[in-house]
């Protein structure tokens, strides 16, 4: 059975990685295997969280490299704070 993920879960799994780069962050290629997400469907949910101002790219030799905000690392920890709470009432996130 093919579990699939929401919008939601897919901004965590990438909020995730980005911040567990560290400040060194996150080239594309390897967000790219860690989300496995096409790279057209990860760049969308990418502009998206730096337009919310979850992460920040930063451009180096021509590559990508994605950071996390504070406020990304916020509102990390509120999610999975709210995914813990739904699953001790037996909700799935």
């Amino acid at each position: 059975m093919v579990a699939y993920r929401n919008s939601t879960q897919i901004i965590s799994q990438l909020l995730i990685a980005t911040k567990e780069s560290g400040q060194e962050g996150i080239r594309t290629g390897s967000l790219l295997s860690k989300s496995n997400l096409s790279h057209g469907r990860m760049s969308n949910f990418v502009n998206s969280l730096i337009g919310s101002g979850l992460i920040n790219k930063i451009e180096y030799d021509g590559k990508n490299t994605f950071v996390i905000t504070e406020k990304g690392k916020t509102y990390l920890e509120e999610y999975q704070r709210f995914s813990s709470i739904a699953s001790s009432f037996g909700l799935d996130m």
